[in-house]
């Protein structure tokens, strides 16, 4: 028996499987990844700078592993003598997926306004710009086509004049987060992005038909206190990309452990997400200033479940949150604690 695969059929197969639900790198610690999710997130955070590492392994048990990389930076800068603010930073992104190799790599540099909406400087409007460099790549090495099953496996017989690809990629966003009741430690967020606005081109044969969809992006997030050293942090995103869409959502619970609820010496989450039809995600978090520890694991309850036997990746995410001096983001803004 004969198996015929053509490469086109590999390389959609790739972009399919790169994301359960969307055309997209994802992970499951998406909280963890702001600019990935909508550019206008940058700078919400409490502090002056910010510097996340994301790294997620998935699918170990049904193939080779899917390898996916992220650096987020981002530093904050009063605007004038108003409240307002811009937040400048980048984005780097990797992603290696499958036996062929299958490699995108993403450099892309963010800017984000912060309008301030009140005296106060607890509620603030923001908006986002995200675009740079990307380039997709594959190893035509491990390539298995028609004809090398019609040969005796001796040839691809495709002519891999590029194998890869360079394009420009953008995208903008807005999001809103303010105080709730004017109590700093309850707060909330709401945003939308629109990824992909340029629509590039996705073929390796130039086909001006193959075009990276458009991508919109909902997210919101609230955290409210539940005692002076613990509370809940509730976030969810829902995405939609040409015919695809994925929805993930969930919240930890923390608790902070110290002498001083406003400046503890540790705090200590555990909760979960679920990513729809296809992850539970049980995770947990350690605080300790200047730096966050996150582990995640998906536990796989999609329709791959029988040959992954219930197991999904794993993603680790280290945070460092610092200020320029002692009380620089205390002059201009507040921000809400995610």
């Amino acid at each position: 028996m004969r198996i015929r695969v053509k490469i086109s059929a590999l390389v959609t197969m790739m972009v399919l499987c790169q994301s359960l639900a969307g055309q997209d790198i994802h992970f499951s610690q998406f909280y963890e990844t702001p600019l990935w999710r909508n550019p206008s997130l940058a700078g919400i955070f409490t502090g002056d700078i910010r510097v996340q590492g994301v790294y997620r392994d998935q699918w170990n048990s049904v193939t080779d592993a899917y390898r996916t990389g992220s650096v987020n930076a981002e530093f904050k800068m009063p605007v004038g003598k108003n409240s307002d603010f811009i937040t400048a930073g980048f984005q780097v992104l990797y992603d290696r997926a499958g036996t062929i190799g299958w490699t995108s790599s993403h450099l892309l540099p963010a800017i984000n306004y912060h309008k301030s909406l009140s005296e106060s400087r607890n509620r603030y409007l923001s908006l986002g710009f995200m675009g740079g460099w990307v380039q997709r790549r594959f190893d035509p090495s491990k390539v298995t086509t028609n004809t090398q099953y019609d040969n005796g496996g001796v040839g691809t017989g495709e002519n891999f004049l590029n194998t890869q690809h360079n394009y420009l990629d953008g995208s903008v966003g807005m999001s809103f987060n303010a105080d709730i009741n004017d109590n700093p430690g309850n707060n909330f967020f709401i945003g939308a992005a629109y990824h992909h606005f340029n629509r590039p081109n996705q073929s390796f044969y130039r086909n001006a038909d193959i075009e990276l969809h458009p991508k919109w992006v909902f997210s919101g997030g609230i955290r409210f206190s539940v005692s002076d050293y613990s509370y809940i942090t509730v976030q969810a995103d829902h995405s939609r990309q040409g015919g695809f869409s994925e929805t993930v959502g969930g919240g930890m619970y923390g608790i902070k452990i110290g002498g001083d609820p406003d400046a503890p010496l540790y705090t200590i989450h555990a909760g979960g997400f679920l990513r729809w039809n296809d992850a539970i995600i049980p995770a947990i978090k350690l605080d300790y200033a200047p730096l966050s520890v996150s582990f995640s694991y998906d536990v796989n309850i999609s329709k791959l479940k029988p040959s992954s036997y219930g197991r999904g990746g794993f993603e680790l995410s280290v945070t460092f949150i610092g200020n320029r001096d002692r009380n620089s983001s205390l002059e201009f803004l507040r921000c809400p604690r995610f």
